[in-house]
């Protein structure tokens, strides 16, 4: 993949080496129950001292995050080794690539494009969708629209999924945005709203449809990658069919249990991921990308 010559995006932040951020998680979870607070007169007190807090630092000039012990609002990560410093201008190039597709293709709809921020973490991170950890791997939250990766999952997709390459690791971050552009659209909350007391199986079967979409939308980014900005080369649309082979759930389940439960699937099988982001490739409509037909 042709990315150094790339234009970086001005939307990557990078949380590595910074401390949790407490703050935001107990945030989090303070939404999580707003209802039972605001349902009692004790919680009702409690909320309004907690904001009046807030908004009484915030005038003052405090820094609330430093002071609870969480992250400050400006930070500054770990020193970088040469191989993570080089990693992280890729992904910064690839999200700036990602950027430019799809301000056009929200131009050409008569709409603008809000770009997403993409957040580099080590381990454990604290979104406003609630608590994110490495090991379940990238993200995108809605809640405030960014995207989430610790970037030591790309040694996971070459070593034990057995999907390297730079084209793969790509393919990542155009599926997350692809989450992001379903947000905009509306699709992203049609498809929660959808998902309302339907049984598990009806709920994981919307969810396989929105994933495959997103490995659609993944698809259409690396159209307009290759065919007006020339950033793929030999082997590239290989390693992204791969990758989204290897993660799909059949193969995972297979990998984890020895057993294959179709309909537990959330995400579809290595056949439908790898089809649909072909399918995206090769049109480079979104209209070819409606997961939501059939």
């Amino acid at each position: 993949m042709d990315w150094k010559g790339g234009r970086r995006s001005n939307n990557v932040e990078d949380l590595r080496g910074a401390p949790l951020a407490a703050g935001a998680g107990g945030l989090a979870i303070l939404f999580r129950f707003l209802p039972f607070l605001l349902s009692t007169r004790i919680g009702r007190i409690i909320l309004l001292v907690g904001v009046l807090g807030f908004a009484a630092a915030h005038f003052l000039g405090i820094d609330v995050m430093r002071v609870i012990g969480g992250q400050p609002t400006q930070q500054s990560a770990q020193p970088l080794t040469a191989q993570e410093q080089e990693l992280t201008d890729f992904v910064s190039v690839v999200l700036g690539s990602t950027e430019d597709v799809w301000a056009t293709q929200f131009q050409k709809a008569g709409s603008n494009y809000e770009a997403p921020v993409l957040s580099i973490f080590s381990d454990r991170v604290a979104s406003a969708c609630g608590l994110g950890q490495s090991a379940t791997g990238p993200f995108y939250c809605p809640a405030d629209k960014k995207l989430y990766i610790d970037l030591s999952f790309y040694q996971e997709m070459k070593n034990r999924l057995g999907a390297p390459g730079d084209f793969a690791q790509a393919y990542v971050i155009a599926h997350e945005v692809g989450h992001h552009v379903q947000n905009l659209l509306g699709v992203a909350d049609k498809v929660r709203q959808a998902q309302q007391g339907k049984s598990q199986a009806e709920v994981n079967a919307l969810s396989v449809k929105l994933e495959l979409q997103a490995d659609c939308f993944a698809g259409m980014w690396g159209h307009f990658a290759d065919s007006e900005r020339g950033m793929l080369e030999a082997g590239d649309i290989d390693e992204a069919l791969n990758a989204a082979a290897a993660i799909g759930d059949d193969r995972l389940q297979k990998q984890s249990t020895g057993t294959v439960r179709p309909e537990s699937f959330t995400h579809g099988s290595s056949k439908q991921r790898a089809e649909w982001f072909n399918r995206g490739f090769q049109s480079g409509s979104i209209n070819d990308c409606n997961t939501f037909k059939n």
